[in-house]
C-alpha cells in the first residue's frame, strides 16, 4: 500500500477540526463530514484505483457520530488501518468506527465539554468580570492546548490502527466484535438515562390503587424506554422509514403516551 506522509495526516487532522460537523443530518449524523475528512488520505491511497475509491467512499459515508475531540482517535486509527491494508476488510473498519464512537462520545463529552468548559470558563468569566485581562487570554491558551492534544490523538490513532492491520490482523474479527459489544453496552446503559418516560397511569379497585409504572418496574426497570428504543430500531430497518420520519413518529408517540391517563379517563367516563 501507498504510505501516507505527515503532510497527508495533517490535512486529515485540520479537516477533522473544522469539517467533521459539515453536512450534519439526522440520517447519518457526521457521516458526510467524516468522508470529507478522510478525502486527503483516500486520494493518496486509492487515487489510481477507482473501484477501491468507490468502496472506501461507500464505507465512510455510513452513519457516524461521536464527540469531536475524541473523533481524532477513530479517524487516525482508520487512516492507519487503510494505509496498511487498504479496503481488504471494510467490515473491520465499520466495526472499529461503530464500536468506538459510542464509548468515546461519552468520554469526550465529559472531559472536553462538561468538565473542561465548566472549570475554564467559570474561572475566566469571573476574572474578566473583575477587570482582569488575563481572563480573556486563558481560554485562548487552553484552546490551543486542546488543538495540540487532538493532534496527538490523531498520531496515536494512526499508530494503533497500523498495528491492528498488521500485528493483530488474524484477531481483527474478535477485536471488532469486542468493540461492537462495548458500544452496544454503552448505548444500552444510556437508554434509561436519556429516555426518561414514566407511565402515569393508575387503576383504583375499591380501596386498592394499582400503579402501572411500579408494576412494570417490578417486571423490568426502564421497560418502557427500552421498548421505545427497540421500536425505533425496528422502524429504522424498514425501507419506507427514515430518521426524519422517525422523529415525527416519536413526537406522536410522546403525545399519545403523555395523555394516556386522560384518554383512559375519557373512555371510562363513556361507560
Amino acid at each position: 500500500m501507498t504510505k501516507l506522509s505527515q503532510k497527508d495526516i495533517r490535512k486529515v487532522y485540520w479537516r477533522n477540526v473544522f469539517g467533521l460537523q459539515w453536512g450534519w443530518n439526522y440520517e447519518r449524523m457526521q457521516g458526510l463530514g467524516y468522508s470529507w475528512v478522510m478525502m486527503p488520505a483516500l486520494k493518496k491511497l486509492y487515487g489510481d484505483k477507482p473501484e477501491e475509491m468507490k468502496k472506501a467512499l461507500k464505507t465512510h459515508l455510513g452513519y457516524f457520530n461521536t464527540s469531536q475531540p475524541m473523533s481524532h482517535l477513530i479517524v487516525g486509527a482508520d487512516v492507519g488501518m487503510e494505509s496498511e491494508a487498504g479496503m481488504a476488510d471494510p467490515e473491520a473498519i465499520v466495526g472499529l468506527k461503530t464500536g468506538l464512537m459510542g464509548p468515546l462520545a461519552g468520554v469526550g463529552d465529559t472531559l472536553f465539554l462538561a468538565i473542561y468548559r465548566t472549570i475554564i470558563f467559570s474561572i475566566t468569566s469571573y476574572m474578566a468580570l473583575s477587570g482582569t485581562a488575563v481572563g480573556l487570554l486563558i481560554p485562548l491558551v487552553f484552546g490551543i492546548l486542546i488543538l495540540w492534544v487532538r493532534y496527538l490523538f490523531t498520531g496515536i490513532g494512526v499508530k494503533q490502527g497500523a498495528k491492528l492491520a498488521t500485528e493483530f490482523a488474524s484477531q481483527m474479527k474478535n477485536l471488532t466484535d469486542a468493540a461492537s459489544i462495548l458500544g452496544l453496552t454503552v448505548v444500552g446503559a444510556l437508554i434509561p438515562s436519556v429516555v426518561t418516560y414514566t407511565l402515569d397511569l393508575k387503576y383504583k379497585m375499591g380501596k386498592v390503587t394499582l400503579n402501572v409504572q411500579d408494576t412494570l418496574n417490578q417486571i423490568l426497570p426502564a421497560l418502557i424506554p427500552l421498548t421505545i428504543v427497540l421500536l425505533a430500531y425496528w422502524l429504522l430497518g424498514k425501507k419506507w422509514m427514515s430518521s426524519t420520519k422517525l422523529i415525527f413518529v416519536l413526537i406522536a408517540l410522546g403525545m399519545l403516551l403523555g395523555n394516556l391517563n386522560n384518554i383512559f379517563s375519557a373512555i371510562a367516563g363513556l361507560f
